[in-house]
């Protein structure tokens, strides 16, 4: 999960985009970085941390340009090192910078091919400089000194072909303009508008709609799957469909969770389909436990918030607000190490006493991922004073990794894999669980948008809709996305990491 964003105007792009990244602060908070474009010369910064800590103002001065693109990451399978902070550059053909979000799940067999067949060097493990790569070397292939939208659309059309997962691209070509597409089953999002100026037509490309609502920007639409953008330095855009048979399949947990609710992904609004997850767990309640006694409904903040204050409404029982969260804690979903989130959690957390005291309490949160956070809430819900603890989450159960560009852990490290409900209840340490069901999930998207009529559902029920991902690949990722080995990662790139500043402050 990372947020980019791109954009061409007919002023200087470097505020527009670093304000695009704090809305999308939520996509990533592991690094950021921008490169803007002033003829044919780029000017680059990024590094660890968030975008406020990432560029100050002596930063934004020397990003000089009317074109540009930005990315804010948290890493899948490799470490946090700030080596591998986007956007990526190549000096051939002609200069281009390129920011990705999600996963290319064949990048280890493109890796060799493009060294072996490409003759191109990789600096890094990140899939995304893969990516840049191979984009880079089908545009060489052209031969051209200027190339047209249509080749731009042609060697996308290659990119498509060579490279397998999820992935939404933004890239700027010096001399040429900004080009952006979506992968074939349209996984991870990426949408585009446009800001009528006196100067002319301004245009963006971003992960959500919430990126262009704040720069005031125009929702044109969402990007199709497999579809291609190219908007030239001088603000003409030209659009084509660059595989024969695409297919919509977005990423079901993005309206659970990823995406910020004022979003609007694929023609669906995250915050209608998260209210919609909250009655189908009413309904489920009414089913299983029609008796219940259920007191209060207190949802874990922020976004299980919507589905929560909807349960409760269905259920006609009250909804309080029972933990204050300290805003300066980052998502303990994205934090790269076990240590970390269980501490974090104390910090982020704490509960307002009166709320719990001698209640049955229905907490609801979006998700169970590992369960680290749920078994320390449960515990503060206790000590509060609740007489009895139930536990619904928006989501089903999450037993599977994810593959298309989503830090889902190991599969063991998933508290829900080889258990049913009652046995995570257990393991969390409360009185009932909860998990809303598949279907019913998928309806809270497809009645809003009839359209959609496949999801990429791979961390519930195992199911890869791209139909490339082996086992011996889930194996191999397995491996790499553990605790123990991104901590020993971490470890060996330490003193490594100070080399990398070399080209952060063109």
């Amino acid at each position: 999960m990372c947020g980019i964003v791109g954009i061409v105007a007919k002023t200087y792009v470097n505020q527009t985009i670093f304000d695009a990244l704090t809305v999308l602060q939520h996509r990533g908070q592991d690094a950021a970085g921008m490169v803007t474009c002033e003829g044919n010369r780029f000017y680059l910064r990024k590094d660890n941390g968030l975008v406020n800590e990432v560029f100050r103002t002596r930063h934004m001065k020397k990003l000089n340009g009317e074109m540009g693109i930005g990315h804010v990451r948290y890493p899948t399978a490799g470490s946090s090192s700030s080596a591998e902070a986007q956007p990526f550059y190549v000096n051939s053909p002609y200069g281009i910078a390129l920011a990705h979000n999600g996963n290319l799940t064949n990048s280890e067999q493109l890796a060799d091919e493009v060294f072996r067949s490409d003759l191109r060097h990789i600096n890094t493990t990140s899939d995304s400089e893969v990516l840049l790569n191979v984009f880079a070397h089908e545009l060489q292939l052209l031969g051209k000194l200027h190339p047209t939208s249509e080749d731009i659309f042609n060697v996308v059309e290659t990119v498509h072909k060579r490279c397998q997962g999820g992935y939404a691209v933004v890239a700027i070509i010096t001399g040429l303009g900004l080009a952006a597409f979506r992968d074939p089953f349209g996984i991870r999002p990426l949408v585009y508008g446009k800001r009528e100026t006196e100067a002319g037509v301004e245009y963006m490309v971003a992960s959500e709609s919430v990126a262009l609502d704040t720069a005031g920007f125009e929702m044109v639409r969402d990007v199709a799957p497999g579809e291609a953008i190219f908007i030239t330095q001088e603000g003409e855009i030209f659009t084509k469909q660059c595989v024969e048979t695409p297919v919509l399949a977005p990423c079901l947990f993005e309206y659970v969770y990823l995406a910020r609710p004022d979003s609007i992904i694929d023609e669906t609004p995250v915050h209608n389909a998260r209210m919609a997850m909250g009655v189908k767990l009413a309904d489920k309640v009414r089913r299983e436990f029609p008796e219940h006694d259920i007191d209060v409904i207190i949802p874990i903040p922020d976004t299980s918030r919507t589905a929560a204050l909807e349960m409760a409404k269905s259920l006609k029982v009250t909804y309080r607000e029972g933990f204050i969260k300290n805003r300066y804690i980052g998502r303990t979903f994205i934090m790269p190490g076990q240590t970390q989130r269980k501490k974090s959690v104390r910090q982020k957390l704490n509960p307002i006493q009166s709320e719990f005291k001698d209640k049955v309490v229905m907490l609801v949160d979006d998700s169970i991922v590992r369960g680290t956070t749920s078994a320390q809430i449960v515990e503060m819900a206790r000590d509060a004073g609740a007489r009895k603890v139930y536990f619904a989450s928006a989501a089903p159960e999450v037993r599977y990794p994810n593959v298309f560009g989503i830090d889902m852990p190991s599969a063991s490290e998933l508290i829900a894999y080889g258990r049913t409900a009652e046995e995570v209840g257990k393991e969390i340490g409360c009185d009932w669980m909860l998990y809303q069901d598949l279907d019913d999930l998928k309806a809270c998207v497809t009645d809003l948008n009839p359209a959609i009529t496949q999801f990429d559902t791979c961390v519930f029920n195992g199911e890869y809709v791209t139909g490339t991902v082996t086992s011996s690949y889930l194996d191999n990722i397995d491996a790499k996305r553990n605790d123990g080995a991104k901590a020993s990662a971490d470890d060996e790139q330490t003193e490594g990491n100070e080399s990398t500043n070399l080209h952060k402050a063109f």
